[in-house]
Formats: C-alpha cells, structure tokens, sequence
C-alpha cells in the first residue's frame, strides 16, 4: 500500500452528525439502545445455537455465522460513532481510519457472500428435501463457510492494498466511519483505476451473489408451485420469508451505494444507507430470522428447563 505522503497524518476528522448538535445526545442513547440489543440478540441466536442439539442444522449453522458478521460490523462502527458523540474533537485516527476501511470492506462482501449460500441452502432443502442433511452435510457447511470468508479476503483486502493511495487535505470525512467508497473522495491525482476497480469489484460482490440468490429463489418458487398441499406452501414460504427481507434491505441499499458513480455521491444520503448497514440491520437480523420462530422459541425453553434442572441438581447436592 502506498503511503509514503500519508505516513504524516495521525488523524482525521470524522463529521459524523455534528450537523446536527442538538441531536446528538438523543442519537447517543438511541444507538446505544440498538447497539446493546444487536449484541444481546445475536449473542443469544449463537448461544442457543451451541447449547440446543436441535438448531444444529446447515440453516442455523450459516445464521450463527450471519450472526458473527453482524456483531464484528458493529463493534467496529458503533463504539466509535458513539464515543464522537460525546466528543467535542471528532477526530479519528489515521490507521484506525484504514483498519476500518478494509475490515468493513471485507465483512459487508462477506455478508453478501453468506446470504448467497443461505438461499443456495433454502433451495436444497425446499427442492431436494429428502437428500438435504446429505447434501449440506458438515463438510460441505464447512466447506461454504470457509470458501465465503476466503473469497471474501481475496475480494477486498487484497485489491484495496495496491489501489489505496496517499490522501490529500482537507482531512475531512463526511461520514460516520471510514470506508473505500467515502475515502476515494480524499485520494491524490487522478482516481479513475480506483473507481474502475470499486465497479469492478462491488460487481462481483453484489451482483454475483444476488444473481445466485434469484436463481435459487426463481427454482424454489417453481418447487413450491408444485405442492398440492396449502400447508406445505405456507411452510416452505415461511422458511424463505426472513432471508427475502433481509437479502431486499441489504443487496437493495447496497446496489444504491456501491453501484453508483462518483458524481453521484450523496454525503447525507450515505450516512443514513450506512446506518442500516452498521445499526439497523444487525439489530434486526436476529427478530427477523430466529428470535420470532417456532424452533427458536421451542429451544429457548428446552434451554431454560435444563438450566433449571442443573440448578436445582446443584442445590440438592449442596444441601446434602
């Protein structure tokens, strides 16, 4: 990575909302309020998943790793943006600045990956529901896991490595965190082969993975047709139902953000597509895939009754 004019700068001044100072306080404890409850919801999806035989299938196996992603996303963005809100210096430091730039980068192409191959998993169990635990068995889950991070990897960092360049001043970032497409504002010289590879790249990691993701949905959707019976339907639409919503939210803004020229930037558009993307979408992910579902609720029980039993096996051999 070529540093040598940026090796100078210790820190940047990150904007975030200071244009709205009356507003800050209030934003404070409302994404606070959102942070602590992304962490507590995807923590409990994990925890449940570890601790019930039942949730360890292929589907709640990818959902724990949706789950990681969300939560390392956030923990990455929201401290931060939280701390600048207390801050009357909302500075943020020039290396933390690119750490930021290449984890998010790597973890946003890692989500769009992983939603792929949770639609790819919807559309065996649905289309081959005989062969499903022996096709998505664990070496073929761990296989899909590890190739989304790896590709991932190879998707972003690297690339980022050779077309980051020195910035120029004013040091400013307009935004709530630092990320490619917001410091490619800030780049020297002329940036045409940086925006040439952002094209290129967010193509591959947004476009290819939603084209799989309706591929898999156009065959489900023709699987599903041929059910006979109006509750086998509303089963396997159930099934699918989360993973729609969020692939819309996510690949939806992500296509508006990445997908676009630079003429087109929006800085206060941007902040609040960001907002989905390092708040909302972790806090919600949890409700909208397992927290509301029968499985979930019914491991959370068996969960809470062994609990007990163990405390009160505990309790008895402390008394004797």
């Amino acid at each position: 990575m070529k540093q040598e004019n940026s090796s100078t700068i210790t820190e940047l001044i990150l904007m975030g909302f200071s244009n709205l100072p009356q507003a800050e306080i209030p934003l404070f404890f409302l994404f606070s309020l959102a942070y602590l409850v992304n962490l507590f919801g995807n923590t409990a999806v994990i925890s449940l998943v570890v601790l019930d035989f039942f949730l360890q299938t292929p589907m709640y196996y990818f959902l724990c790793h949706l789950a990681f992603i969300n939560m390392f996303f956030s923990t990455l963005v929201v401290p931060k943006m939280l701390l600048n809100f207390l801050s009357t210096r909302k500075v943020i430091s020039y290396n933390f600045c690119l750490a930021q730039t290449y984890v998010t980068s790597f973890l946003e192409a890692t989500e769009c990956f992983m939603l792929a191959v949770m639609a790819v998993d919807r559309y065996v169990a649905i289309c081959y529901p005989l062969r499903y635990l022996l096709i998505m068995n664990s070496s073929v889950c761990l296989a899909l896991a590890l190739g989304t991070w790896t590709i991932s990897i190879f998707a972003t960092v690297v690339p980022l490595y050779f077309i980051i360049v020195p910035l120029c001043g004013p040091y400013i970032i307009d935004y709530i965190f630092c990320e490619f497409p917001v410091i490619l504002h800030m780049f020297c010289g002329d940036t045409s082969l940086q925006e040439t590879v952002k094209m290129v790249v967010g193509a591959g990691i947004v476009l290819f993975p939603f084209i799989l993701i309706i591929f898999s949905y156009i065959h489900i959707l023709v699987a599903v047709m041929r059910i006979d019976s109006k509750e086998g339907i509303r089963k396997s639409f159930s099934t699918c139902t989360p993973h729609l919503i969020v692939v819309t939210i996510y690949y939806g803004t992500g296509l508006v953000r990445f997908m676009r020229h630079k003429s087109l930037y929006s800085a206060e558009g941007d902040k609040i597509i960001s907002l989905f993307y390092a708040v909302i979408i972790p806090m919600m992910n949890p409700f909208i895939y397992s927290l509301r579902n029968k499985e979930v609720k019914g491991a959370m029980q068996r969960v809470m009754v062994r609990y007990q039993k163990d405390n009160k096996s505990h309790s008895r051999i402390f008394k004797d």
